[in-house]
């Protein structure tokens, strides 16, 4: 029977392998589809130290099948570079000097686990594991697979990190989603997030700006402050596991699983991840990498515990001296001192209040061109016969560059364009008298005529009074196919218009895009008047703003609609209360509301909640 469980947390087995408590406690880390190491590439685990030693779990050829994973995962690693890691002062290798792990299962692209994850295209073969970016069939999303065999070394450490890690359900981190020991093999699932930008690639383009910075360091010693308390530690935070998305919010992968799977492991992890999060930001202010060797695209600069490494404001110009003394406080360890008198910060927790504690920094003012100038054109007296005072500009008389104007129109002899101008205004005011005596004529009938009104019905547009309510019989949700599966949590649909606000309908998750996660183009609820009836307008009060479309059925459907083309648009909006108002009253009998983009709820995923729905005639 296959072993799966996302809600318990696990205890890492030791396997043989000689680790302290705080060591166990805070090996967890979750990775996303995309781990390969190459020579360019190290962790800061690999460079931070010069008191290192050889792993030997560590040591293999990191080989790329893939290429680089898409826009969610940024670690790329070249094919064919040798990879030689070295451990930091107090993190160490669990796998150190454990025989050789086999090697990772030979898998393709095609094959299905578990009957539901179908795997795409590898983008990570290392040390015994692949990583892979895979489709979850059952959902229709992308999703990030690592795997290895159920009998490697690391089997155990890695299934309790990754359920400690789903059990966080902090949005600021990629969320594992499935933890599965399946007879022979051990794979874990998780977040694929195709919008978001790896920091190595942004970093690639040049420095941050210091308030692009500032909330990069803010955002993440939050995050791994609130780890921590729930003894989670990362171990390996790298330009390639902190990602950006469109909105700029920082997400960071890899919590719990990255160093399982590497067999990392620290006595000091606050210390660590503090460290981790100072090298970014001493990364993202001078676009250089605060260690001697080059990684992730970056120029090695120094090393501090070498003396060698230099303020971020010491090696470019222009950077904020608040946060390069912040990069400093972080980066400080092992007796080397900072370029601040202010005490190191040695965890997440004080390096978030040593930021909190910055003046404020203004984001970048947006920049507009200036206008062009006017330029006054340059005229030259005189000209040929008919231009009187208006000259030619003196570009147009033969001057270099500037093609010629096309010649002025002949004047009308002086006697008879006089007589023409007189004639043509006259007509003028003669048709203007007329046009306004026969609209006053018109409005003086009209105000004599009986009753009044000067209104007209015609067949169908002939309505009613307006603005009463409309009661709806019925109701379905509707997610038709093809990229629907046709039920959209059918059983919370009647809790839309109950006339309780504190109920709702509510849809499914949707993970990384407010438009459904790019799989459909929406969802929603048909509504049953009963009978044809006038309809002029539906308020809608949603959790969160909604995008919402109001389409109505032909008044002569005699039953319900199974797909989108049997409704005809009436109207749409955005917003968390919403009246859609038909330009003048239809008459339906089914009327649908379509949600098309969802807000952003507690737990990082997109989902849509109808309270109350009203049907107004």
């Amino acid at each position: 029977m296959a072993e799966r469980s996302t809600a318990a947390v696990g205890v890492a087995e030791n396997s043989g392998d000689e680790e302290t408590p705080t060591a166990r406690a805070d090996k967890a880390s979750v990775d996303s589809a995309k781990d390969g190491q190459s020579s360019s590439d190290r962790s800061p685990e690999d460079t931070r130290s010069q008191a290192a030693s050889p792993s030997s779990s560590d040591s293999d050829n990191a080989v790329q099948d893939g290429g680089a994973e898409g826009d969610a995962d940024g670690e790329t690693a070249e094919s064919g570079d040798d990879t030689v890691s070295l451990t930091e002062k107090g993190q160490r290798s669990s796998a150190d000097p454990a025989p050789a792990d086999p090697e990772p299962p030979d898998l393709h692209s095609g094959h299905k686990l578990a009957r539901r994850y179908r795997l795409e295209e590898c983008v990570t073969r290392l040390d015994g594991f692949s990583s892979w970016r895979a489709v979850d069939e059952k959902l229709r999303r992308a999703v990030g697979v690592h795997i290895l065999p159920s009998n490697h070394s690391r089997a155990r450490q890695v299934l309790s990190a990754a359920r400690s890690s789903a059990l966080l359900g902090d949005p600021r981190f990629v969320q594992v989603l499935d933890a599965v020991e399946d007879h022979d093999l051990v794979y874990v699932v998780h977040e694929w997030l195709p919008d978001a930008t790896p920091l190595r690639d942004i970093l690639a383009t040049g420095a941050l700006e210091p308030h692009d910075a500032y909330q990069l360091v803010t955002q993440l010693s939050q995050a791994m402050t609130a780890a921590h308390r729930k003894g989670l530690s990362h171990l390996r935070l790298t330009p390639g596991t902190v990602l950006r998305t469109g909105s700029g919010q920082y997400r960071i992968r890899g919590l719990a699983v990255s160093a399982a799977l590497r067999g990392i492991t620290s006595d000091a992890p606050q210390r660590a991840d503090t460290e981790g999060i100072g090298a970014l930001l001493y990364a993202a202010l001078t676009q250089r990498w605060p260690y001697d060797e080059d990684a992730y695209g970056l120029a090695g600069v120094g090393s501090l515990a070498k003396g060698t490494l230099v303020a971020p404001d010491q090696v470019r110009a222009g950077v904020h001296r608040g946060l390069s003394q912040l990069a400093m406080r972080a980066l400080v360890n092992d007796g080397a001192t900072a370029s601040s008198h202010e005490q190191p910060c040695t965890t997440p927790e004080e390096l978030s209040k040593a930021a909190s504690a910055l003046p404020r920094i203004k984001p970048p003012e947006p920049s507009f061109g200036s206008p062009r100038p006017y330029q006054r054109p340059a005229y030259q007296p005189g000209g040929a016969y008919g231009q009187g005072a208006h000259a030619r500009p003196a570009s147009a008389m033969g001057g270099p560059g500037a093609p010629a104007d096309p010649p002025a129109p002949p004047a009308l002899p002086g006697r008879t364009g006089k007589v023409l101008k007189w004639g043509v205004s006259a007509l003028l005011i003669a048709a203007l008298g007329l046009g306004s005596w026969q609209v006053a004529d018109t409005l003086l009938k009209g105000d004599n005529s009986p009753g009044g009104s000067t209104g007209q019905t015609h067949g169908n547009d002939e309505t009613g009074a307006t603005g009463k309510p409309v009661k709806i019989v019925d109701a379905k949700d509707f997610d038709p196919p093809p990229r629907g599966n046709g039920s959209e949590n059918p059983a919370k649909v009647p809790d839309a218009y109950d006339g309780d606000p504190s109920t709702y309908w509510l849809t499914q998750k949707y993970y990384g895009h407010p438009d459904f996660g790019h799989l459909k183009p929406g969802a929603g609820l048909i509504l049953d008047l009963g009978k044809p009836q006038q309809v002029s307008s539906v308020k809608v009060d949603f959790v969160g703003a909604t995008g919402a479309h109001f389409l109505a059925a032909p008044k002569d459907t005699a039953t319900m609609p199974s797909s989108l083309d049997g409704f005809s648009n009436v109207t749409s909006g955005t917003g968390e209360h919403l009246t859609l108002k038909a330009k003048k009253p239809i008459r339906t009998q089914y009327v649908l509301v379509w949600l098309t983009e969802l807000p952003l709820s507690d737990d990082g995923n997109y989902r849509g909640r109808i309270t109350e729905i009203q049907v107004m005639s």
